[in-house]
């Protein structure tokens, strides 16, 4: 959406200034790319309509999605209670961030508003209200369907007070023994300060009633629920049943045992969620790593924004409560179910129903380097590119290793954002220093909610003989990037891995990403370019293949968006097709309502926020929005332009959002090789487009809609047949090396359940 005139933040030894008209041969030192001041030809309001969908509202139709698939039926029972968990994470992210901000604009008294037409005030109430309707649709999904669904296949939870005799005992054991000795009950009287709730943790608020001097008095006293406990207590069974008690509910059978001598009204449930943004002063920050150390701290007891209570709680306790938070009443959210949902992803754990699951899918090798004993010799053959997880990011793991025990490694270098916990990735960078290699380690401290994990590993890599860079005041490090350098037979020789998503082997099985490992000797030059812009003193300068944000993406986009235009203006073939996780960026919008308004057909894959509205008469009416919400998360960045057929075709780490274009470090790069075009844009993108079983299309009205189906057409599930694919192609043999099984894979048709 279009920003006002501003300036981002300084990049590493840059000064701040706008950026400078520049021909392509130009190769000095770039300045960063800058939002215009004034947009050509920005978007007019559509009737009382803006232009621009709200970036809230369009992530809540984003969550509203994934909720979808729980409520859906044809969802097998246990993915769908997945689902379910799903949404009530990524609502508490919202709250933690988006809504505090929201709070934060209020609160300041500047009155303005956004390009979508809202005031904060106005948009935090528009916000609320979808909020309430979501989390009453999920509850109702959870008390209607999930739980009966889930009893029906021996799947049950269970009141404390209602169980018989052995499992009483057994439970009474389980209390003395695991629970009890880590409460503490904390009573709020004049002597006995409201006590610091922390973030997102779960709590029981009691009434107790006692006689003191003759008098009668009553007081409010909390209890939290222990974190490090199992927060849903599985009975034993021998019969292969599940029967669960919430932890909550065990606790307050119990209660009255903590306060003796007086006498319980009742117990209920409450959960506090706070500001959880990290504010750090970039200008003063002498030491990254010891300020973030500090802002997580700080993150447990951010001003509250959410308070989450029973909805039985008493009104007079429910006040108390809110009052205690500083929070208003449209704060408040009444819940009728289990508070802090995602902890049910417990009852999906283990190899237990796997009639209730997706069909198991293992990932096979790529088939351009399945049965590769040294990969360097395979890179240096010709580029590879893979599609996670339907092929296994194996391959970028033992790309890691095989570079840290090869005596001809001289060199390694990495990006790392989202570190995970697999020891194999950062594993091979320790080994490769204790061998003696140069090694280093470019951690981005913060990566939002991992930044604690990155900080432990990042002293771990340290310690290891890794020299580890800090990320950079200033910008996120959000770019995939690994490069080795290597003394071949011929000569040194530098191989690069670039892709979209994190080098997370965990998430990576979860994720869809695209990587490409080349030794082309221009990418190489580039990453090593990109890698003394990170680490050392320079500035930044074009380079051969490679985008880079805050310097190159959105100016690229922006004349690249502009040719199609021009060529559609002129009569040439002119179209674009672009996926992505977000679109927000205002001028990139502009630009695409001009392409259409020229004729240019603009296909956008969009899974999250999209502020572009689509479909409108003489504004966007060549333009359509999908989205995918499926099984795996759909995380590639693939940019195509037709360029009177002869397509470019980019890959990035990057969204089309501000954060991304000027305040964070990106890489977009070209994919040149024809064959491995050709398989992004037939087959990864086609396959896409062409999904009319889990893809939404976005409505002008900022909705979204399952694509009609015409009579005759089949139905087209993109990713199932990403695997059906992947499956067959892992059952052919291997051109190249002979590998590959001669059986037949088994087809995961869309009868079965994925």
């Amino acid at each position: 959406m279009p920003t006002k005139s501003r300036t981002p933040n300084r990049p590493p030894n840059r000064p701040a200034r706008k950026v400078a008209a520049r021909s392509e041969a130009n190769t000095s030192a770039l300045t960063p790319d800058a939002p215009s001041e004034n947009p050509e030809s920005p978007a007019e309001p559509i009737g009382h309509l803006s232009p621009y969908l709200n970036r809230e509202l369009s992530w809540l139709e984003f969550n509203q999605r994934v909720l979808d698939e729980a409520v859906n039926p044809q969802t097998p029972l246990l993915e769908r209670v997945k689902f379910f968990c799903i949404t009530h994470s990524n609502l508490d992210e919202f709250f933690e961030v988006r809504v505090a901000g929201l709070k934060q604009q209020m609160e300041s008294k500047v009155v303005e508003r956004s390009p979508d037409g809202l005031t904060a005030s106005e948009c935090f109430r528009a916000v609320e209200h979808r909020i309430r309707r979501l989390v009453e649709e999920a509850y109702t999904c959870w008390r209607e369907q999930l739980v009966p669904q889930l009893a029906l296949h021996g799947i049950q939870f269970h009141d404390a007070n209602a169980l018989g005799e052995a499992d009483r005992i057994w439970l009474e054991d389980y209390y003395r023994s695991q629970v009890h000795p880590v409460l503490t009950p904390l009573a709020i009287d004049p002597s006995h300060p409201f006590p610091q709730i922390a973030n997102k943790t779960l709590n029981l608020i009691t009434r107790a009633t006692l006689e003191e001097g003759g008098q009668t008095r009553t007081r409010l006293a909390i209890v939290q629920v222990p974190r490090g406990l199992p927060r849903l207590v599985k009975l034993p069974r021998a019969d292969g049943r599940m029967d669960f008690v919430f932890l909550a509910d065990l606790i307050g059978a119990r209660l009255a045992e903590l306060f003796p001598g007086t006498r319980l009204d009742g117990w209920w449930a409450f959960r506090v969620t706070r500001n959880s943004e990290l504010y750090l002063d970039e200008e003063e920050i002498t030491n990254l790593l010891h300020a973030m150390e500090k802002e997580l701290h700080n993150r447990r007891t951010g001003d509250a924004v959410r308070l989450e209570l029973d909805a039985d709680i008493p009104p007079e306790i429910r006040t108390e409560l809110r009052t205690r938070m500083g929070l208003a009443e449209e704060d408040i959210y009444l819940i009728n179910g289990p508070l802090n949902p995602t902890r049910l992803m417990a009852i999906c754990e283990g190899d237990h129903s796997p009639d209730l699951r997706d069909v198991p899918f293992l990932a096979p090798e790529g088939s351009s380097v399945r049965g590769s004993t040294d990969l360097f010799a395979t890179i240096r053959q010709r580029d590879h590119l893979m599609h996670h997880p339907y092929e296994s990011y194996e391959t970028v793991v033992q790309f890691l290793q095989q570079a840290a025990v090869d005596p001809k490694v001289l060199a390694i270098k990495q990006t790392l954002y989202r570190t995970g916990g697999d020891q194999r990735i950062v594993g091979a960078l320790m080994n490769a220093a204790k061998s003696g290699k140069q090694v280093t380690a470019v951690v981005e401290l913060k990566a939002r909610f991992d930044e604690a994990n990155n900080i432990k590993w990042a002293r771990a890599l340290e310690d290891a003989g890794v020299h580890v860079i800090w990320g950079l005041v200033g910008f996120k490090i959000h770019c995939k990037v690994a490069l080795v350098v290597r003394a071949d037979a011929d000569g040194i020789r530098r191989y690069v891995h670039l892709g979209t998503g994190n080098y997370n082997a965990s998430t990576a099985r979860l994720y869809t990403d695209v990587s490409l490992l080349t030794a082309q000797p221009a990418y190489g030059e580039d990453a090593t370019d990109l890698f003394n812009l990170l680490t050392g003193i320079c500035r930044f300068q074009r380079m051969r293949k490679l985008l880079v944000a805050p310097y190159t993406i959105h100016s690229r986009m922006l004349e690249l968006i502009e040719r199609e235009t021009n060529h559609a203006r002129e009569g040439l073939p002119a179209r674009i097709i672009a996926k992505m996780n977000s679109l927000v960026d205002g001028e990139i919008i502009d630009a695409l309502y001009r392409a259409s308004r020229a004729g240019v057909r603009v296909d956008l894959i969009v899974r999250g926020i999209c502020c572009l509205r689509p479909g409108v008469p003489g504004q966007s009416e060549h333009i359509t929005v999908r989205s995918v919400v499926d099984r795996f998360l759909e995380h590639s960045r693939i940019w195509v332009f037709e360029n009177a057929r002869q397509p470019e075709v980019f890959v990035a780490s990057a969204d089309w959002m501000p954060r991304n274009f000027f305040r964070r470090i990106e890489v977009a790069f070209p994919v040149e090789d024809g064959a491995l075009k050709h398989r992004l844009m037939e087959e990864i993108i086609a396959w896409t487009l062409r999904d009319n079983v889990k893809a939404r299309l976005l409505q002008t009205d900022g909705t979204y809609q399952i694509p009609p189906r015409p009579k005759g057409v089949p139905a087209h599930r993109s990713q199932l047949e990403f695997m059906n694919h992947a499956e067959n192609s892992a059952a052919r043999p291997n051109r190249k090396t002979g590998s590959g099984s001669t059986k037949p894979a088994e087809k995961l048709t869309p009868g079965k359940r994925l």
